[in-house]
Protein backbone atom coordinates (compact mmCIF):
# COMPACT_ATOMS: atom_id res chain seq x y z
CA UNK A 1 0.00 0.00 0.00
CA UNK A 2 1.14 3.54 -1.08
CA UNK A 3 0.30 6.74 0.59
CA UNK A 4 0.58 9.73 -1.41
CA UNK A 5 0.52 13.22 -0.11
CA UNK A 6 -0.38 16.05 -1.85
CA UNK A 7 -0.04 19.47 -0.11
CA UNK A 8 0.40 23.50 -0.74
CA UNK A 9 -2.58 23.68 -3.69
CA UNK A 10 -5.90 24.35 -3.28
CA UNK A 11 -8.19 21.21 -2.66
CA UNK A 12 -12.06 21.59 -3.27
CA UNK A 13 -13.64 19.07 -0.67
CA UNK A 14 -16.60 19.15 1.32
CA UNK A 15 -14.97 18.40 4.04
CA UNK A 16 -13.26 21.45 4.01
CA UNK A 17 -13.77 24.46 2.50
CA UNK A 18 -10.50 26.18 3.22
CA UNK A 19 -7.97 22.93 2.81
CA UNK A 20 -4.87 23.12 0.76
CA UNK A 21 -3.95 19.73 1.21
CA UNK A 22 -5.39 15.71 0.95
CA UNK A 23 -3.50 12.13 1.19
CA UNK A 24 -4.25 9.29 -0.25
CA UNK A 25 -3.76 5.39 0.59
CA UNK A 26 -3.76 3.87 -2.50
CA UNK A 27 -7.42 4.41 -4.21
CA UNK A 28 -8.88 5.92 -1.64
CA UNK A 29 -8.85 9.76 0.40
CA UNK A 30 -7.88 9.15 3.77
CA UNK A 31 -7.56 13.03 4.69
CA UNK A 32 -8.53 16.59 3.73
CA UNK A 33 -7.06 19.54 5.41
CA UNK A 34 -5.16 22.20 5.98
CA UNK A 35 -1.19 23.06 6.04
CA UNK A 36 -0.31 23.19 9.47
CA UNK A 37 -1.80 20.14 9.76
CA UNK A 38 0.21 17.98 7.09
CA UNK A 39 3.60 19.15 8.73
CA UNK A 40 2.44 15.80 11.11
CA UNK A 41 1.80 13.63 7.97
CA UNK A 42 3.88 10.88 6.90
CA UNK A 43 3.49 9.70 3.51
CA UNK A 44 5.12 7.32 1.35
CA UNK A 45 5.35 10.29 -1.74
CA UNK A 46 4.70 13.60 -0.95
CA UNK A 47 3.42 15.78 -4.33
CA UNK A 48 3.81 19.82 -4.43
CA UNK A 49 1.16 21.30 -5.68
CA UNK A 50 3.03 24.21 -6.11
CA UNK A 51 -0.68 26.11 -5.49
CA UNK A 52 -2.48 24.18 -8.26
CA UNK A 53 -6.18 23.48 -7.93
CA UNK A 54 -7.40 19.63 -6.98
CA UNK A 55 -10.49 18.88 -7.58
CA UNK A 56 -12.75 16.24 -8.58
CA UNK A 57 -12.07 14.96 -12.19
CA UNK A 58 -15.37 15.30 -14.82
CA UNK A 59 -17.20 12.68 -16.05
CA UNK A 60 -18.53 13.11 -19.59
CA UNK A 61 -22.22 11.32 -19.66
CA UNK A 62 -22.29 10.84 -23.38
CA UNK A 63 -19.73 9.86 -25.85
CA UNK A 64 -18.81 7.89 -28.42
CA UNK A 65 -15.37 7.01 -28.07
CA UNK A 66 -14.26 5.34 -31.98
CA UNK A 67 -16.19 7.89 -33.49
CA UNK A 68 -14.55 10.45 -31.07
CA UNK A 69 -10.96 9.02 -32.22
CA UNK A 70 -11.14 8.55 -35.95
CA UNK A 71 -12.66 12.22 -36.00
CA UNK A 72 -8.95 13.51 -33.79
CA UNK A 73 -7.26 11.40 -35.81
CA UNK A 74 -9.32 11.59 -39.51
CA UNK A 75 -11.37 13.56 -41.38
CA UNK A 76 -13.33 16.62 -39.23
CA UNK A 77 -15.22 18.98 -41.06
CA UNK A 78 -16.61 20.57 -37.58
CA UNK A 79 -15.15 23.92 -39.20
CA UNK A 80 -15.73 23.80 -42.58
CA UNK A 81 -17.30 27.51 -43.41
CA UNK A 82 -18.64 26.47 -46.91
CA UNK A 83 -19.73 23.34 -48.81
CA UNK A 84 -16.58 24.16 -51.07
CA UNK A 85 -14.03 24.27 -48.40
CA UNK A 86 -15.56 20.75 -47.18
CA UNK A 87 -15.09 19.38 -50.73
CA UNK A 88 -11.31 20.40 -50.71
CA UNK A 89 -10.55 18.98 -47.54
CA UNK A 90 -12.51 15.86 -48.50
CA UNK A 91 -10.44 15.56 -51.71
CA UNK A 92 -7.35 15.89 -49.60
CA UNK A 93 -8.15 13.30 -47.53
CA UNK A 94 -9.07 11.02 -50.30
CA UNK A 95 -5.37 11.85 -51.74
CA UNK A 96 -3.84 10.52 -48.53
CA UNK A 97 -6.09 7.62 -48.08
CA UNK A 98 -4.28 6.25 -51.42
CA UNK A 99 -7.97 4.27 -52.48
CA UNK A 100 -8.76 3.54 -48.76
CA UNK A 101 -12.31 4.07 -47.01
CA UNK A 102 -12.74 7.92 -46.05
CA UNK A 103 -14.88 7.94 -42.90
CA UNK A 104 -15.76 11.86 -42.29
CA UNK A 105 -18.04 13.85 -39.46
CA UNK A 106 -19.12 17.34 -38.34
CA UNK A 107 -19.89 19.44 -41.72
CA UNK A 108 -23.40 21.55 -40.84
CA UNK A 109 -24.94 22.89 -43.92
CA UNK A 110 -26.70 25.75 -41.85
CA UNK A 111 -23.99 27.76 -41.54
CA UNK A 112 -22.65 27.12 -44.99
CA UNK A 113 -23.37 29.98 -47.96
CA UNK A 114 -24.49 27.51 -49.78
CA UNK A 115 -26.81 26.27 -47.28
CA UNK A 116 -26.66 22.77 -48.84
CA UNK A 117 -24.94 19.09 -47.54
CA UNK A 118 -22.55 17.49 -50.55
CA UNK A 119 -23.99 15.25 -52.93
CA UNK A 120 -22.92 11.53 -53.58
CA UNK A 121 -21.76 13.36 -57.38
CA UNK A 122 -19.79 15.90 -55.67
CA UNK A 123 -17.79 12.86 -53.51
CA UNK A 124 -17.71 10.73 -56.59
CA UNK A 125 -15.54 13.71 -57.76
CA UNK A 126 -13.90 14.86 -54.84
CA UNK A 127 -12.59 11.11 -54.44
CA UNK A 128 -12.03 10.04 -57.49
CA UNK A 129 -14.85 7.54 -56.92
CA UNK A 130 -13.83 6.59 -53.83
CA UNK A 131 -15.83 5.26 -50.71
CA UNK A 132 -16.51 8.37 -48.61
CA UNK A 133 -18.55 8.58 -45.90
CA UNK A 134 -19.41 11.77 -44.39
CA UNK A 135 -21.60 11.99 -41.26
CA UNK A 136 -23.63 15.47 -40.12
CA UNK A 137 -22.67 16.46 -36.94
CA UNK A 138 -25.04 15.30 -35.41
CA UNK A 139 -24.73 12.05 -36.56
CA UNK A 140 -27.98 11.53 -36.90
CA UNK A 141 -27.86 11.97 -41.16
CA UNK A 142 -25.12 11.25 -43.72
CA UNK A 143 -24.22 11.53 -46.90
CA UNK A 144 -22.13 8.49 -49.12
CA UNK A 145 -20.44 8.99 -52.09
CA UNK A 146 -21.97 6.22 -54.64
CA UNK A 147 -19.19 3.30 -54.34
CA UNK A 148 -20.39 3.03 -50.29
CA UNK A 149 -23.95 3.19 -51.48
CA UNK A 150 -23.52 0.71 -53.84
CA UNK A 151 -22.18 -1.87 -51.57
CA UNK A 152 -25.52 -1.63 -49.37
CA UNK A 153 -28.27 -1.63 -51.74
CA UNK A 154 -30.68 -2.56 -49.27
CA UNK A 155 -30.29 1.24 -47.69
CA UNK A 156 -32.54 2.32 -51.53
CA UNK A 157 -35.59 0.76 -50.22
CA UNK A 158 -35.63 2.04 -46.66
CA UNK A 159 -37.25 5.08 -45.02
CA UNK A 160 -34.50 7.95 -45.52
CA UNK A 161 -32.48 7.50 -48.28
CA UNK A 162 -32.31 10.08 -50.92
CA UNK A 163 -31.00 9.93 -54.14
CA UNK A 164 -28.47 12.62 -54.07
CA UNK A 165 -26.68 10.51 -51.56
CA UNK A 166 -28.70 11.75 -48.57
CA UNK A 167 -29.48 8.88 -45.50
CA UNK A 168 -31.54 9.44 -42.63
CA UNK A 169 -33.61 7.26 -40.64
CA UNK A 170 -33.39 3.33 -40.56
CA UNK A 171 -31.25 4.16 -44.40
CA UNK A 172 -28.57 5.90 -42.48
CA UNK A 173 -28.17 2.88 -39.85
CA UNK A 174 -27.50 0.59 -42.72
CA UNK A 175 -24.92 3.08 -44.53
CA UNK A 176 -23.15 3.69 -41.22
CA UNK A 177 -22.58 0.38 -40.53
CA UNK A 178 -21.30 -0.41 -43.73
CA UNK A 179 -19.13 2.42 -43.59
CA UNK A 180 -17.93 1.26 -39.67
CA UNK A 181 -17.29 -2.47 -41.02
CA UNK A 182 -14.35 -1.09 -42.75
CA UNK A 183 -12.75 0.22 -39.66
CA UNK A 184 -9.82 -2.67 -38.74
CA UNK A 185 -10.06 -3.66 -35.40
CA UNK A 186 -6.12 -2.18 -34.96
CA UNK A 187 -7.74 1.12 -36.12
CA UNK A 188 -10.77 0.61 -34.11
CA UNK A 189 -8.05 0.41 -31.21
CA UNK A 190 -5.97 3.24 -32.33
CA UNK A 191 -9.19 5.61 -32.32
CA UNK A 192 -10.68 4.50 -28.74
CA UNK A 193 -6.86 5.06 -27.12
CA UNK A 194 -6.95 8.69 -29.21
CA UNK A 195 -10.66 9.73 -27.56
CA UNK A 196 -9.59 8.44 -23.88
CA UNK A 197 -6.21 10.13 -23.97
CA UNK A 198 -7.73 12.98 -25.24
CA UNK A 199 -10.25 12.60 -22.22
CA UNK A 200 -7.75 11.98 -19.37
CA UNK A 201 -6.31 15.41 -20.87
CA UNK A 202 -8.61 16.73 -20.23
CA UNK A 203 -9.12 16.01 -16.79
CA UNK A 204 -11.60 13.79 -17.57
CA UNK A 205 -11.65 10.71 -15.31
CA UNK A 206 -14.74 8.42 -16.56
CA UNK A 207 -16.68 8.32 -19.81
CA UNK A 208 -20.15 7.16 -19.86
CA UNK A 209 -19.74 5.13 -23.77
CA UNK A 210 -23.48 5.68 -25.66
CA UNK A 211 -23.42 2.48 -27.89
CA UNK A 212 -25.71 0.27 -30.52
CA UNK A 213 -26.52 -1.80 -32.67
CA UNK A 214 -27.27 1.02 -34.85
CA UNK A 215 -24.33 3.41 -33.94
CA UNK A 216 -21.37 1.06 -33.31
CA UNK A 217 -21.84 -2.57 -32.87
CA UNK A 218 -20.87 -5.38 -30.17
CA UNK A 219 -17.43 -5.84 -31.20
CA UNK A 220 -16.89 -2.27 -30.83
CA UNK A 221 -18.41 -1.98 -27.54
CA UNK A 222 -16.65 -5.44 -26.03
CA UNK A 223 -13.35 -3.79 -27.29
CA UNK A 224 -13.42 -0.23 -25.78
CA UNK A 225 -14.64 -1.65 -22.36
CA UNK A 226 -11.89 -4.14 -22.50
CA UNK A 227 -9.20 -1.73 -23.74
CA UNK A 228 -6.30 -1.35 -21.23
CA UNK A 229 -6.43 2.27 -20.41
CA UNK A 230 -6.88 4.35 -17.02
CA UNK A 231 -9.93 6.64 -17.38
CA UNK A 232 -13.11 5.00 -16.64
CA UNK A 233 -15.60 3.62 -19.16
CA UNK A 234 -19.36 2.90 -18.21
CA UNK A 235 -21.29 1.61 -21.22
CA UNK A 236 -24.51 1.80 -22.01
CA UNK A 237 -26.16 -0.36 -24.79
CA UNK A 238 -29.03 1.16 -26.64
CA UNK A 239 -31.41 -1.90 -27.55
CA UNK A 240 -34.68 -2.29 -27.37
CA UNK A 241 -35.81 -5.21 -24.91
CA UNK A 242 -32.39 -6.18 -24.61
CA UNK A 243 -31.67 -7.16 -20.82
CA UNK A 244 -29.97 -10.09 -21.50
CA UNK A 245 -27.73 -9.35 -23.99
CA UNK A 246 -26.59 -5.99 -22.20
CA UNK A 247 -25.80 -7.72 -18.97
CA UNK A 248 -23.53 -10.12 -21.46
CA UNK A 249 -21.79 -7.32 -22.98
CA UNK A 250 -20.75 -5.56 -19.64
CA UNK A 251 -23.22 -3.01 -19.61
CA UNK A 252 -24.52 -0.69 -17.27
CA UNK A 253 -27.95 -0.54 -18.81
CA UNK A 254 -30.35 -1.08 -21.82
CA UNK A 255 -29.47 2.75 -22.35
CA UNK A 256 -28.02 5.36 -24.01
CA UNK A 257 -28.72 5.76 -27.72
CA UNK A 258 -31.96 3.91 -27.94
CA UNK A 259 -33.51 5.86 -30.32
CA UNK A 260 -37.02 7.29 -29.49
CA UNK A 261 -36.28 9.71 -32.47
CA UNK A 262 -33.46 11.65 -34.62
CA UNK A 263 -31.84 15.19 -34.34
CA UNK A 264 -33.05 18.86 -34.57
CA UNK A 265 -30.71 19.55 -37.30
CA UNK A 266 -31.51 16.29 -39.52
CA UNK A 267 -35.11 17.28 -38.98
CA UNK A 268 -35.46 13.05 -37.36
CA UNK A 269 -36.26 14.26 -34.33
CA UNK A 270 -40.16 14.38 -33.49
CA UNK A 271 -42.28 17.12 -32.98
CA UNK A 272 -45.99 17.36 -32.14
CA UNK A 273 -46.27 20.47 -34.62
CA UNK A 274 -44.29 21.11 -38.01
CA UNK A 275 -41.01 22.09 -38.42
CA UNK A 276 -40.79 25.61 -39.22
CA UNK A 277 -38.03 25.18 -42.60
CA UNK A 278 -39.65 22.47 -43.99
CA UNK A 279 -42.49 19.78 -44.36
CA UNK A 280 -42.78 17.40 -41.34
CA UNK A 281 -42.61 16.92 -37.62
CA UNK A 282 -39.26 14.31 -38.10
CA UNK A 283 -39.62 10.34 -37.57
CA UNK A 284 -40.35 8.34 -34.36
CA UNK A 285 -38.33 4.99 -33.51
CA UNK A 286 -40.83 4.50 -30.37
CA UNK A 287 -43.90 4.46 -28.89
CA UNK A 288 -45.05 5.20 -25.76
CA UNK A 289 -45.92 1.08 -25.53
CA UNK A 290 -42.91 0.16 -26.27
CA UNK A 291 -41.24 2.98 -23.95
CA UNK A 292 -42.94 0.85 -21.09
CA UNK A 293 -42.27 -2.64 -21.54
CA UNK A 294 -38.78 -1.97 -21.71
CA UNK A 295 -38.55 0.10 -18.92
CA UNK A 296 -40.90 -2.26 -16.66
CA UNK A 297 -37.95 -4.96 -18.44
CA UNK A 298 -34.93 -3.65 -16.99
CA UNK A 299 -36.51 -2.44 -13.76
CA UNK A 300 -37.30 -6.01 -13.06
CA UNK A 301 -33.90 -7.15 -14.02
CA UNK A 302 -32.21 -4.06 -11.57
CA UNK A 303 -30.61 -2.75 -15.18
CA UNK A 304 -30.93 1.21 -16.08
CA UNK A 305 -33.20 2.02 -19.28
CA UNK A 306 -32.68 4.83 -20.83
CA UNK A 307 -33.74 6.53 -24.38
CA UNK A 308 -32.45 9.16 -26.48
CA UNK A 309 -35.54 11.72 -26.87
CA UNK A 310 -34.71 15.59 -28.42
CA UNK A 311 -38.17 16.25 -29.39
CA UNK A 312 -41.33 17.33 -27.26
CA UNK A 313 -43.29 14.31 -29.07
CA UNK A 314 -40.74 12.24 -28.52
CA UNK A 315 -40.57 13.14 -24.74
CA UNK A 316 -43.88 12.50 -25.14
CA UNK A 317 -43.74 9.03 -25.42
CA UNK A 318 -40.63 8.50 -23.03
CA UNK A 319 -42.67 10.23 -19.97
CA UNK A 320 -46.08 7.83 -20.99
CA UNK A 321 -44.17 4.89 -20.83
CA UNK A 322 -42.56 5.73 -17.56
CA UNK A 323 -45.57 6.46 -16.07
CA UNK A 324 -47.31 3.53 -17.54
CA UNK A 325 -44.23 1.29 -16.56
CA UNK A 326 -44.47 2.57 -12.93
CA UNK A 327 -48.20 2.00 -12.81
CA UNK A 328 -47.38 -2.00 -13.54
CA UNK A 329 -44.10 -2.31 -11.25
CA UNK A 330 -44.55 0.49 -8.95
CA UNK A 331 -43.55 3.95 -8.58
CA UNK A 332 -40.92 3.19 -5.90
CA UNK A 333 -39.26 0.10 -8.04
CA UNK A 334 -38.93 2.55 -11.14
CA UNK A 335 -37.50 5.00 -8.70
CA UNK A 336 -34.98 3.12 -7.65
CA UNK A 337 -33.97 1.73 -10.67
CA UNK A 338 -32.67 5.30 -11.96
CA UNK A 339 -33.18 5.54 -15.37
CA UNK A 340 -32.30 8.54 -17.28
CA UNK A 341 -32.78 10.30 -21.04
CA UNK A 342 -30.38 11.36 -23.21
CA UNK A 343 -30.89 14.66 -24.17
CA UNK A 344 -34.18 16.45 -23.16
CA UNK A 345 -34.00 19.51 -25.27
CA UNK A 346 -37.43 20.28 -25.92
CA UNK A 347 -39.01 19.17 -23.07
CA UNK A 348 -42.60 20.69 -21.53
CA UNK A 349 -42.95 21.36 -17.74
CA UNK A 350 -45.56 18.59 -17.69
CA UNK A 351 -42.65 16.23 -18.76
CA UNK A 352 -40.05 17.52 -16.40
CA UNK A 353 -42.65 16.62 -13.64
CA UNK A 354 -42.73 13.16 -14.83
CA UNK A 355 -39.13 13.08 -14.80
CA UNK A 356 -38.51 14.40 -11.37
CA UNK A 357 -41.51 12.19 -9.84
CA UNK A 358 -40.04 9.05 -11.15
CA UNK A 359 -36.41 9.48 -10.28
CA UNK A 360 -35.16 9.95 -14.38
CA UNK A 361 -31.77 11.31 -14.91
CA UNK A 362 -31.94 13.71 -17.41
CA UNK A 363 -28.07 13.03 -19.52
CA UNK A 364 -27.82 16.73 -20.99
CA UNK A 365 -25.39 18.46 -23.54
CA UNK A 366 -25.09 22.26 -22.61
CA UNK A 367 -22.70 22.80 -25.74
CA UNK A 368 -25.62 22.18 -28.11
CA UNK A 369 -27.24 25.50 -26.65
CA UNK A 370 -24.04 27.22 -27.16
CA UNK A 371 -23.57 26.07 -31.17
CA UNK A 372 -27.24 26.20 -31.61
CA UNK A 373 -29.04 27.91 -29.30
CA UNK A 374 -29.93 31.47 -29.35
CA UNK A 375 -31.87 34.05 -31.16
CA UNK A 376 -30.20 32.93 -34.74
CA UNK A 377 -28.72 29.85 -34.35
CA UNK A 378 -30.08 26.45 -36.00
CA UNK A 379 -32.68 25.85 -33.53
CA UNK A 380 -34.71 28.86 -34.23
CA UNK A 381 -34.33 28.07 -37.92
CA UNK A 382 -35.73 24.63 -37.81
CA UNK A 383 -38.43 25.49 -35.27
CA UNK A 384 -39.05 29.55 -35.14
CA UNK A 385 -38.12 31.65 -31.88
CA UNK A 386 -40.90 30.88 -29.38
CA UNK A 387 -39.95 26.45 -29.32
CA UNK A 388 -36.26 27.48 -29.39
CA UNK A 389 -35.48 29.80 -26.90
CA UNK A 390 -37.30 27.55 -25.26
CA UNK A 391 -35.31 24.56 -25.19
CA UNK A 392 -32.69 22.91 -22.65
CA UNK A 393 -34.48 24.25 -19.92
CA UNK A 394 -31.80 22.93 -17.00
CA UNK A 395 -32.50 25.33 -14.62
CA UNK A 396 -36.13 24.41 -14.76
CA UNK A 397 -34.93 20.19 -14.94
CA UNK A 398 -32.93 21.23 -11.27
CA UNK A 399 -34.94 22.94 -9.70
CA UNK A 400 -37.93 20.67 -10.17
CA UNK A 401 -35.29 17.95 -8.59
CA UNK A 402 -34.03 15.85 -11.89
CA UNK A 403 -31.14 14.85 -11.20
CA UNK A 404 -28.54 16.61 -14.06
CA UNK A 405 -25.72 14.55 -15.61
CA UNK A 406 -23.68 16.44 -18.16
CA UNK A 407 -21.65 15.34 -21.36
CA UNK A 408 -20.52 16.44 -25.06
CA UNK A 409 -22.22 13.42 -27.41
CA UNK A 410 -18.40 13.54 -28.81
CA UNK A 411 -17.62 13.99 -31.53
CA UNK A 412 -20.94 15.75 -32.01
CA UNK A 413 -19.46 18.58 -30.02
CA UNK A 414 -15.73 17.98 -28.84
CA UNK A 415 -14.67 16.74 -25.38
CA UNK A 416 -14.48 19.97 -23.66
CA UNK A 417 -15.38 20.19 -19.79
CA UNK A 418 -14.44 23.83 -19.05
CA UNK A 419 -16.73 25.17 -21.79
CA UNK A 420 -19.05 22.39 -21.22
CA UNK A 421 -19.65 24.69 -17.78
CA UNK A 422 -19.36 27.15 -18.89
CA UNK A 423 -22.16 26.73 -22.02
CA UNK A 424 -24.15 24.87 -18.70
CA UNK A 425 -23.77 28.41 -16.65
CA UNK A 426 -24.03 31.13 -19.82
CA UNK A 427 -27.27 29.55 -21.31
CA UNK A 428 -28.56 31.04 -24.91
CA UNK A 429 -31.71 31.86 -23.34
CA UNK A 430 -31.55 33.80 -20.16
CA UNK A 431 -32.97 32.09 -16.70
CA UNK A 432 -32.11 28.62 -18.40
CA UNK A 433 -28.66 28.54 -17.13
CA UNK A 434 -27.60 26.65 -13.85
CA UNK A 435 -25.00 28.17 -11.33
CA UNK A 436 -21.22 27.34 -11.90
CA UNK A 437 -21.73 25.16 -8.35
CA UNK A 438 -24.50 23.13 -9.81
CA UNK A 439 -22.91 22.62 -13.01
CA UNK A 440 -19.65 21.86 -11.40
CA UNK A 441 -21.42 19.26 -9.46
CA UNK A 442 -23.42 17.65 -12.67
CA UNK A 443 -20.39 17.32 -14.28
CA UNK A 444 -18.32 15.51 -11.31
CA UNK A 445 -20.59 13.75 -8.98
CA UNK A 446 -23.98 13.90 -11.29
CA UNK A 447 -21.98 11.72 -13.63
CA UNK A 448 -21.23 9.35 -11.09
CA UNK A 449 -24.96 9.65 -9.74
CA UNK A 450 -25.99 9.00 -13.35
CA UNK A 451 -24.27 5.30 -13.45
CA UNK A 452 -25.71 5.13 -9.58
CA UNK A 453 -22.20 5.27 -8.66
CA UNK A 454 -23.16 7.15 -5.14
CA UNK A 455 -19.95 7.31 -3.37
CA UNK A 456 -17.96 9.08 -6.07
CA UNK A 457 -17.27 12.32 -7.46
CA UNK A 458 -16.92 14.49 -4.03
CA UNK A 459 -13.61 14.21 -2.23
CA UNK A 460 -13.69 13.02 1.47
CA UNK A 461 -12.13 10.83 3.59
CA UNK A 462 -13.26 7.54 2.73
CA UNK A 463 -14.12 8.52 -1.37
CA UNK A 464 -12.53 6.98 -4.04
CA UNK A 465 -9.26 8.91 -5.18
CA UNK A 466 -10.13 10.72 -8.34
CA UNK A 467 -9.10 13.91 -9.10
CA UNK A 468 -7.61 15.98 -11.43
CA UNK A 469 -4.60 19.25 -10.90
CA UNK A 470 -5.14 22.42 -12.54
CA UNK A 471 -3.37 25.49 -13.20
CA UNK A 472 -5.68 28.03 -12.33
CA UNK A 473 -5.31 31.89 -13.67
CA UNK A 474 -6.65 34.34 -10.78
CA UNK A 475 -8.51 33.78 -7.81
CA UNK A 476 -11.31 31.16 -7.52
CA UNK A 477 -14.54 32.26 -6.95
CA UNK A 478 -17.55 31.71 -5.48
CA UNK A 479 -21.10 32.83 -7.64
CA UNK A 480 -23.37 34.47 -5.13
CA UNK A 481 -27.20 33.27 -4.86
CA UNK A 482 -28.57 35.90 -6.10
CA UNK A 483 -26.96 37.67 -9.76
CA UNK A 484 -28.65 41.10 -9.63
CA UNK A 485 -26.28 41.82 -6.45
CA UNK A 486 -23.12 40.60 -7.69
CA UNK A 487 -21.55 38.23 -9.99
CA UNK A 488 -18.84 36.44 -8.37
CA UNK A 489 -17.47 36.76 -4.68
CA UNK A 490 -13.69 36.16 -3.61
CA UNK A 491 -14.14 36.44 0.22
CA UNK A 492 -13.28 33.30 1.73
CA UNK A 493 -15.94 33.53 4.70
CA UNK A 494 -18.56 32.38 2.58
CA UNK A 495 -17.00 29.21 3.43
CA UNK A 496 -17.65 27.35 0.28
CA UNK A 497 -15.36 25.75 -2.20
CA UNK A 498 -14.40 28.38 -4.95
CA UNK A 499 -14.79 27.68 -8.78
CA UNK A 500 -12.11 29.39 -11.38
CA UNK A 501 -14.06 32.11 -13.09
CA UNK A 502 -15.92 31.29 -15.88
CA UNK A 503 -15.12 34.69 -18.10
CA UNK A 504 -11.45 33.77 -17.26
CA UNK A 505 -9.19 30.95 -19.37
CA UNK A 506 -9.27 27.85 -19.24
CA UNK A 507 -7.75 26.15 -16.27
CA UNK A 508 -4.78 23.56 -17.79
CA UNK A 509 -4.82 20.32 -16.79
CA UNK A 510 -1.29 19.65 -14.84
CA UNK A 511 -2.51 15.83 -13.85
CA UNK A 512 -5.62 13.43 -13.85
CA UNK A 513 -5.98 10.82 -11.24
CA UNK A 514 -8.42 8.24 -10.99
CA UNK A 515 -8.32 5.38 -7.88
CA UNK A 516 -5.19 7.15 -6.90
CA UNK A 517 -3.25 6.00 -9.97
CA UNK A 518 -2.18 8.96 -12.33
CA UNK A 519 -2.90 8.32 -15.63
CA UNK A 520 -1.75 11.28 -17.10
CA UNK A 521 0.63 14.39 -16.33
CA UNK A 522 1.43 17.86 -18.24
Amino acid sequence: MTTTLYRRGRVRSPADPFATALMTDDDTVVWVGQEGAADALTADVTVDLEDTWLAPAFVDAHVHATSTGLALTGLDLTSATSLAQALRRVESHCRAARGGVVLGTGWDETGWPEGRPPTAAELDRASYGGVVYLARTDVHSAVASSALLAACPEARALPGFGPDGLVRQEAHHVVRAAALASVTPAQRRAAQRAALDRAAALGIACVHECAGPDISGEDDFTALLALEHGVTRIGYWGELGAVDKARQLGAAGAAGDLFVDGALGSRTACLSGDYLDAPGQGHAYLDAARVAAHVAACTGAGLQAGFHAIGDAALQAVVDGFDAAAAQVGPDAVRAARHRVEHVEMVTPAQVEVLARLGVVASVQPAFDARWGGEAGMYVQRLGRDRALAMNPFAALAGAGVALALGSDSPVTPLDPWGTLRAAVRHRTPGSGLSARAAFSAHTRGGWRAARRDGEGELMPGAPATFAVWEVEGELVVQTPDQRVAGWSTDPRAGVSGLPDLDGADPRCRRTVVAGRSIWEA
